[in-house]
């Protein structure tokens, strides 16, 4: 999923896709270790897509953090 996508949701879509791209990595570790695992960059395109979720979250906290008290984050 691109971010540009992941930017369009709510937190609320994101925090759901999330959920259930993380059950698919572990069905996909699970197929890895018992070697069933078909295309192996199935593993990695999820992990990265977890990790772009993660990064808009964190990205929109910080930007509500700035705007509710612009005090605290000049110092940082």
């Amino acid at each position: 999923m691109k971010a540009q996508e992941i930017r369009e949701m709510s937190e609320e879509q994101i925090l759901q896709e999330q959920e259930a791209l993380e059950r698919k990595v572990f069905d996909l570790r699970t197929q890895a270790a018992t070697e069933e695992l078909s295309v192996p960059s199935e593993l990695r395109k999820a992990r990265r897509s977890i990790a772009r979720m993660r990064t808009i979250l964190r990205q929109r906290e910080l930007a509500a953090k700035a705007h509710d008290d612009p005090k605290e984050t000049a110092t940082v």
